[in-house]
């Protein structure tokens, strides 16, 4: 199975020719998606003693957040996450006010991801905002590690004014990741992950590289109109729970192949979790190269195999033809392999996710 090969160089990162530790990175950038077994990663950083672990920082939850919130922010019975510690949002306390909601600097338009080439204008209150959480852990002596699920778009603008951070891409191979968010909503009457790449790409179809990718999946989006982003939100919600299967997953196919373009432009590290499920080789050689690089020294080992794991729910994955997902993949990797700038590496990985990804869905119908 393609995900498994095991490499004789380990991961794939800028480790290998990572400097002394005098040269370690002051900060961990962890760019994931929704599904994508991000939380799991970061749970693994979090838990060391020099870490301090942010949780979802441009997620629009932080602009109503209040100290009283912070102890009921944890994982629910149907997340999928691990045990953890600590609420999701503990360490934003020092960033909160008894007397006021919202953490310091955050503003609710950091919530969508953007795909331009050039920084726009939110950006320089966004820097200032990520700098702070950087700079007053730094000061207490421990290296801020931020997970994100919104910030693959913008990873180029991220990686220029963080270049003292390490910026690490998680990825799973797209067919497990979309089976995660799709059986919640048919389980659970939970649209938000179905939703989610509607959102991001409607609010972003103006974007050249957005509208080719929309077109390319042959994805159909709700018009935006003259809609604030907040009521676009909602009707992106409210067609997710009707949306039709194929269209659903071509939505989310390319959202994950823009994400996927701006982390083979870039990325000091890439964790690749279907392979980390499969080989404690692997797990092992990720540890060094966080610790290569940051100092951190992440447990792997206790990886679960998610691929196997969505070929046990195959029986489930109703409503969607996935032997006509064959020629979405093929179009999604087509346009990867035609944009400049992307590491050769990185493009063969995206190609064994798509093999990996028709393999999944086959059985689905």
């Amino acid at each position: 199975m393609p995900s498994s090969k095991e490499p004789s160089s380990g991961p794939s990162s800028a480790a290998d020719h990572a400097g002394p530790k005098n040269a370690l990175k002051q900060a961990v950038f962890l760019h994931t998606g929704w599904r994508s077994a991000g939380t799991w990663v970061w749970s693994r950083l979090r838990e060391l003693d020099s870490a301090t672990g942010f949780y979802e920082p441009l997620s629009n939850v932080l602009a109503e957040l209040s100290l009283a919130d912070v102890a009921a922010s944890r994982p629910t019975l149907t997340s999928g996450h691990p045990p953890l510690a600590a609420p999701y949002f503990d360490e934003y306390r020092p960033f909160l006010q008894d007397s006021a909601r919202g953490v310091a600097g955050y503003r609710k338009r950091f919530s969508i991801d953007r795909f331009a080439s050039a920084p726009d204008a939110e950006f320089p209150a966004l820097q200032a905002y990520l700098r702070n959480l950087c700079d007053r852990t730094v000061e207490q002596g421990r290296v801020p590690v931020f997970k994100f699920c919104r910030s693959s778009g913008r990873l180029p603008w991220l990686k220029q004014a963080f270049a003292q951070a390490m910026h690490v891409g998680v990825l799973r191979n797209p067919a497990s990741q979309f089976a995660s968010g799709w059986l919640l909503s048919q389980q659970w009457s939970n649209p938000f992950f179905v939703a989610a790449p509607f959102r991001v790409l409607g609010l972003n179809q103006s974007d050249p590289l957005v509208r080719q990718a929309v077109e390319v999946c042959g994805v159909s989006l709700p018009p935006v109109g003259s809609m604030t982003e907040d009521a676009y939100a909602m009707t992106c919600e409210q067609y997710a729970r009707t949306a039709e299967g194929n269209n659903a997953y071509r939505a989310f196919i390319a959202l994950w192949i823009l994400c996927a373009l701006r982390i083979a432009q870039g990325v000091d590290l890439l964790v690749d979790i279907d392979r980390l499920g499969q080989s404690r080789d692997y797990a092992a050689a990720l540890r060094a190269a966080f610790d290569a690089q940051c100092g951190l020294s992440p447990d792997f080992g206790s990886a679960r195999d998610l691929v196997e794991e969505t070929r046990r729910s195959a029986a489930r994955m109703a409503g969607i033809d996935g032997r006509a997902m064959r020629t979405v993949h093929s179009a999604a990797l087509k346009f990867l392999k035609a944009q400049v700038g992307i590491d050769a590496a990185l493009v063969d990985v995206v190609r064994e996710k798509m093999v990996l990804a028709n393999e999944l869905t086959e059985p689905w119908r």
